[in-house]
């Protein structure tokens, strides 16, 4: 679904979801300033029991003209019902009647999916959907004075304080948008009230302390998760806490705030491992947070978490290569000549440049040298790799390289901000089968930390391999399963 698609009706109701939270409005607001760009006279409402009361709302509403009614009592059929933030059948919307609905979402799909939306739910909020939706009707946000504050404020918010984003298109509106930063500040030191206050004190004095795991869990009463940040940031300073969980479990969700300051637990994957399958997380390696909906666990969501908990730490075997000799099972492969893609960065920008390489699997920061290149793998991964490496592995064809990415993995000089694509640069190239490895498939979960970085480990399943080089046994990696047949067959030599 495209915005334009919306233009052919007249009578139109944007709703979002009761008692609406900072993204909940900004989403909205933006779906609202897009129609009446195109001349439409949209109403903007939320309903439910409750009146919006909190601080920072109620600054962010008034400073940033959101034109948002409290429509407890509506009655009117319109022509359109749009449905920002939240989606028909869900318990956190009076839905109002309408002869057509259209869904824009970024929570996980509830049911079946509507035919007339657009829900993405790996986004960290529904402000980025429609600003890449405004964007690709080729309109900029920032033609308006208030429009990208309030944006960049409900990713803002519902991202705790963008320390759970986790997508790229996430990181590009953070870029993108002209915010004013000192009314983000404002809004965000009046987030807490004194009842929250007292919500957040209550739930640390009734903390759980898993010794064995140096793991502390602690439950709170539904509230803006960004109060769940404070708990988690606050008890993770204690001694002998290395990892913390802070949730709270409502009518029509479970939230999730994850904090670890030990490289051995990261926590984007402790987050995902905990929602797997009944809802999703993410974030970043020592701050992440996710939801569970509650319609996908059939016993109490403390029950659940401690369960998922234990079997996360107790599931991985965790090695470290530098101190490895990998035995038993290894058995010779070679690559298989597939043509992949490299870029020669002093060609995008001056050697010394100091660079952002944005990608689906995070950011990269490296500062280029004479002989830096990066790799394109088949499946669109970006991994840095040297010139004398790269010679080594590879034949180059010369010619331009082509493939389709879900997300276009772009390179940013940090001191000037410019920033250009990374495919626009790549050149094709094919594996030499010379290299050889030793490889076995794994039978447990591990966390390996690599030789070349000691500080992140890559996580391994049953199923995936672990290899060494042949010239250095203590040069080993894993290989997702699904990859392996494809780029390696056995050594017949």
């Amino acid at each position: 679904m495209r915005l334009e698609d919306l233009l052919g009706y007249d009578d139109i109701v944007i709703q979002c979801h009761d008692n609406p939270d900072a993204d909940a409005l900004a989403s909205g607001y933006a779906v609202y300033w897009y129609l009446t760009s195109k001349g439409k006279s949209p109403r903007f409402i939320y309903r439910g029991s409750r009146k919006v009361t909190k601080s920072n709302l109620l600054i962010m509403i008034s400073e940033l003209n959101i034109p948002v009614k409290y429509e407890p009592e509506f009655e009117d059929k319109p022509e359109l019902l749009i449905a920002v933030d939240c989606q028909p059948g869900q318990k956190n919307i009076s839905i109002i009647e309408a002869g057509t609905v259209a869904v824009i979402d970024h929570h996980q799909v509830n049911g079946t999916k509507p035919p007339f939306s657009d829900i993405r739910s790996n986004m960290g909020s529904c402000s980025t959907v429609v600003w890449d939706m405004i964007r690709a009707e080729g309109i900029d946000v920032n033609t308006d004075d208030f429009l990208p504050t309030a944006l960049y404020y409900g990713l803002y918010t519902d991202t705790n304080k963008l320390t759970e984003v986790s997508h790229p298109l996430d990181r590009d509106m953070i870029d993108a948008l002209r915010a004013d930063k000192s009314l983000v500040r404002e809004m965000s030191n009046s987030n807490i009230s004194l009842d929250e206050l007292e919500i957040t004190g209550k739930a640390i004095l009734g903390y759980n302390y898993l010794e064995e795991y140096e793991c502390l869990i602690v439950e709170a009463e539904e509230c803006d998760p960004c109060i769940l940040g404070v708990i988690a940031d606050f008890v993770l300073e204690a001694e002998k806490v290395n990892v913390c969980l802070a949730y709270f479990e409502s009518p029509y969700e479970v939230k999730l705030s994850i904090r670890s300051c030990t490289k051995e637990v990261h926590a984007d994957e402790l987050a995902a491992f905990l929602t797997d399958g009944i809802g999703g997380g993410g974030g970043h390696l020592f701050k992440a947070g996710g939801t569970i909906r509650p319609e996908k666990i059939d016993k109490p969501a403390k029950e659940v978490l401690y369960e998922r908990l234990k079997a996360y730490y107790d599931m991985y075997k965790i090695i470290y290569a530098e101190q490895t000799t990998l035995k038993g099972g290894l058995k010779p492969y070679e690559k298989i000549p597939l043509q992949v893609g490299t870029v020669r960065l002093k060609e995008i920008f001056p050697v010394g440049t100091v660079v952002e390489i944005r990608t689906m699997e995070g950011d990269i920061n490296i500062t280029i040298k004479d002989d830096t290149y990066l790799m394109i793998g088949i499946e669109g991964e970006i991994y840095p790799i040297t010139e004398e490496k790269l010679r080594k592995s590879y034949i180059d064809f010369g010619k331009a390289y082509e493939h389709e990415f879900e997300y276009i993995p772009t390179i940013k000089n940090t001191h000037t901000g410019e920033k250009r694509s990374v495919p626009e640069y790549a050149h094709a190239v094919v594996a030499k089968s010379i290299s050889k490895i030793y490889a076995k498939p794994l039978t447990e979960y591990i966390k390996l930390f690599t030789a070349w970085d000691k500080e992140k480990y890559y996580s391994g399943v049953p199923g995936d391999y672990i290899a060494r080089r042949d010239d250095d046994e203590h040069d080993i990696y894993i290989i997702s399963k699904d990859l392996f047949s494809r780029l390696y067959r056995p050594w017949k030599r």
